[in-house]
């Protein structure tokens, strides 16, 4: 897309000293990593871009060997602005540990075929190839060989082979497919599409009560959620619509959200319950908290990776900073991750993040957009100080990374 050359995005912490106690979780001697790092940059600079390179990865691991055809396109789009690139093939690349092991996973595409694709891992920290693929020739390591049994032949080539592998149960491929399950990307913008998980989740009596404190601390005056399932008759539905629609209609039903308030009298004593309808009756940042309440909570109880785009739309800012702050903190112990695109300033000081915790995307004269943290970042004068007005600065553009408005004496 906007993203032109290699760019790296980083969860390792630095060995600066900031916030080591809350935001930082410990691997061993040499490995440290970040609770969670926010993305900021001007509209149109690369940052959905980047988050969609990490959507996209994740999805084509785990659909590329089911959900295509040989025929099929791969959805890959290159840098569209250079005509030395327009026609290259793509790189991916992602380092992450499972099991208290490293792997190192990447590929090589374009809308055709992979051109190459790589694994390996470091059972005694020592990298050891598991495969490298490049085009139709494999090279196969001696640790994977037993997984692979001559799947490299039913191996389509525009299909990944740790995809494949995984389909027949592969041990350590498995363990690949396992953690992208764990490594979740949704958009701030679009919580229809996750909200539907928070009503599954409400129906889990362990996971319920978790969702009821987490809409109690944000101050929205609700005292308890039900989840109502209305079943529909095919009567109930319109007459033009597919049958096999109608069928999955009147197999799922519909899902129901009601929020419970207090209710109060003139000398303000509380007489009883009201319940308003989620959808109908409730603001749209209560919408959006609840949409997110599952998806936050499923990450912090069981340790995953959580990628949010414009998580700060229809939300107060301090609503967004109780977020972040139950990330970095020692109430975070499964040590869960939190990314997240956003144009709060307000979030942008030293008291909620480290240095290497804050991410930039600007895009060129030429249309293509660069990476990099503040604690990479260097002024005329030199790094940038732990003490800076890091928003401050920010807006007065000593970063980079905002828009450079035009004069608009012409507009009228």
């Amino acid at each position: 897309m906007s993203i032109k050359d290699k760019v790296t995005f980083s969860m390792v912490a630095s060995s600066i000293q900031e916030h080591r106690d809350t935001n930082v979780v410990v691997v061993d001697k040499k490995l440290k990593l970040l609770k969670s790092s926010v993305i900021y940059g001007a509209n149109a600079s690369g940052k959905s871009n980047l988050l969609e390179a990490m959507q996209f990865f994740r999805h084509f691991v785990l659909s590329s060997s089911k959900e295509t055809q040989v025929t099929d396109k791969i959805d890959i789009e290159s840098f569209k602005l250079s005509s030395e690139t327009e026609n290259k093939p793509s790189f991916f690349e992602i380092i992450f540990i499972n099991g208290k092991i490293k792997y190192r996973y990447g590929f090589i595409i374009d809308k055709e075929r992979i051109h190459e694709e790589w694994l390996c891992y470091y059972p005694k920290n020592r990298e050891v190839l598991l495969f490298h693929r490049k085009g139709n020739n494999f090279n196969i390591g001696h640790s994977f060989k037993e997984e692979t049994k001559d799947l490299e032949k039913k191996t389509r080539s525009n299909a990944l082979f740790v995809s494949v592998v995984a389909q027949f149960n592969g041990t350590i491929s498995m363990r690949v497919i396992e953690w992208f399950k764990k490594f979740r990307i949704i958009s701030g913008l679009k919580d229809d599409h996750y909200s539907s998980f928070t009503k599954n989740k409400i129906e889990d009596p362990n996971f319920k009560p978790s969702i009821i404190e987490f809409l109690k601390v944000a101050d929205l005056g609700i005292e308890n959620i039900d989840l109502f399932k209305i079943k529909l008759k095919k009567k109930d539905l319109p007459k033009g619509m597919p049958e096999e629609i109608k069928s999955e209609f009147i197999n799922r039903g519909i899902s129901n959200v009601v929020t419970y308030h207090k209710k109060y009298s003139n000398n303000s004593k509380h007489v009883s319950i009201e319940i308003f309808d989620l959808d109908m009756e409730e603001s749209e940042g209560t919408k959006k908290l609840f949409a997110l309440a599952g998806p936050l909570i499923d990450t912090l109880k069981n340790g995953y990776t959580l990628i949010i785009d414009e998580l700060d739309t229809r939300l107060h800012p301090i609503l967004t900073k109780s977020i972040v702050d139950i990330f970095n903190s020692l109430k975070n112990s499964n040590n869960a991750q939190l990314v997240f695109a956003t144009h709060d300033i307000s979030l942008l000081n030293r008291n909620n993040f480290r240095r290497d915790q804050v991410w930039f995307t600007e895009k060129s004269e030429y249309g293509s957009t660069s990476l990099y943290s503040l604690v990479e970042y260097k002024k005329e004068k030199g790094k940038v100080r732990n003490d800076a007005s890091y928003s401050k600065d920010y807006i007065l553009g000593k970063y980079g990374a905002i828009p450079y408005i035009r004069s608009n004496k012409s507009l009228f």
